[in-house]
């Protein structure tokens, strides 16, 4: 029955972070999956969600099948989040949002949902992207391409040409972009790009669909908002996934939202019906524990305070990182300008070492980092990230083909 099934070749990433685990060695450094671990390597347990669990579990009670679209305190609370309370979008009922399996359920739902009403449409996303973002969407039948983005020169956004793409697609064409924190690479538009941006995608009628899994790496939660709210004021219809995965630090609860912002009530009814058949069809309703935990945080006044800040040291231990590695690359290797590492932003950079590089770095130095030459910040800490950097700056003087 199932002869000509063919093995799977297994996700690069995981599959890696596999590869680190049963490495024997001791002092071997994991700068591939994306997760914030600490100052001890370890995964931290946020005292506000801690606290929001054990208020969670002392109500006891039942644990019934939730809503296809999820609960609705845990809904409200990622749209003022996304929007903020008081934006239109918000208080004029125009944004449809369900919760989701992690924002990759969320990017998914979307994706069927596209295919299923906005047939012919195809799909454009940055050059790179996260692997996944091309899988879920050909998974869902939808073709997909790129669009400029990263400069590999400058270790920074070949804006011009992204745009120059974008003003030559036909309308309805999706376009995902990262919110802030683009992962892979940690290179992300201004606000002023945003504001050149946008006119475009307007003028060309393009469906942008944002993906913000890292809200409050970058700037902080309402700066890293800033995509989200400028498209939804100058009145662009648009998807957003976004994920608390990595800023409440509950990987596993699979915790994530995906809104979609309409022209008006009527359509946001009508789009979100669709997207509850969409679920139904899929997994049939999210779970409970995560979303609830997430909406305690969110809506409890004490609470939130203590997230925002757990949220704030995180993003500036791993700016701290990212200042020591520039400064010990910059020490190391003199000939060369590692400004990157401080202009980039959020848990991952790309670091332009080759795939030959990266393979030499696991294999002599047990430095793990994506064959792309993506490295997870996150990763880093006091006591490895002069030993990263060292490794490094010896793989480099080696002379293997740099990217």
């Amino acid at each position: 029955m199932f002869h000509h099934v063919e093995p799977f070749a297994g996700d690069p990433i995981l599959s890696l972070n596999e590869d680190f685990q049963k490495d024997p060695r001791p002092n071997k450094i994991n700068l591939s999956i994306g997760i914030y671990f600490d100052d001890t390597g370890r995964i931290p347990v946020l005292d506000s969600v801690r606290r929001a669990e054990a208020q969670h579990v002392a109500k006891g009670g039942p644990k019934p099948y939730l809503p296809i679209e999820g609960a609705a305190n845990f809904r409200s609370a990622v749209q003022q989040l996304l929007f903020g309370a008081d934006h239109e979008a918000v208080t004029s009922g125009r944004v449809a949002t369900i919760q989701s399996v992690g924002s990759s359920g969320g990017l998914k739902v979307g994706a069927d949902f596209i295919n299923r009403w906005l047939p012919g449409s195809e799909v454009w996303v940055s050059d790179p992207t996260w692997d996944n973002h091309r899988s879920m969407f050909e998974g869902a039948g939808l073709k997909v391409h790129t669009y400029p983005y990263y400069d590999a020169a400058s270790g920074g956004l070949r804006f011009a040409e992204m745009l120059s793409t974008l003003r030559t697609l036909p309308p309805q064409s999706v376009v995902l972009l990262h919110a802030c924190c683009h992962n892979p690479t940690g290179v992300d538009l201004t606000r002023a790009q945003w504001d050149e941006l946008i006119p475009v995608l307007r003028e060309r009628r393009l469906l942008p669909y944002l993906d913000l899994a890292y809200q409050g790496f970058g700037d902080g939660i309402e700066a890293d908002a800033y995509a989200a709210r400028a498209l939804a004021s100058a009145g662009l219809s648009f998807f957003i996934a976004n994920s608390f995965s990595k800023s409440m630090s509950v990987y596993g609860e699979r915790c994530g939202a995906l809104s979609v912002a309409c022209p008006d009530a009527k359509q946001a009814v009508n789009v979100l019906g669709q997207l509850k058949f969409t679920v139904r069809r899929n997994y049939s309703s999210p779970p409970i524990h995560g979303g609830q935990v997430a909406a305690t945080v969110l809506t409890d006044p004490a609470l939130r305070a203590v997230w925002e800040a757990e949220l704030g040291s995180m993003r500036e231990r791993i700016l701290a990182m990212r200042k020591k590695l520039h400064a010990v690359m910059q020490a190391k290797v003199p000939g060369r300008n590692f400004d990157y590492f401080l202009t980039q932003r959020g848990m991952f950079s790309y670091t332009g070492l080759s795939a030959e590089q990266v393979d030499v770095l696991r294999e002599q130095h047990a430095v793990y980092l994506v064959r792309s030459g993506r490295m997870c910040l996150a990763g880093l800490n006091v006591n490895n990230v002069e030993a990263t950097a060292v490794a490094m700056a010896q793989v480099l003087a080696q002379g293997l083909p740099r990217r």
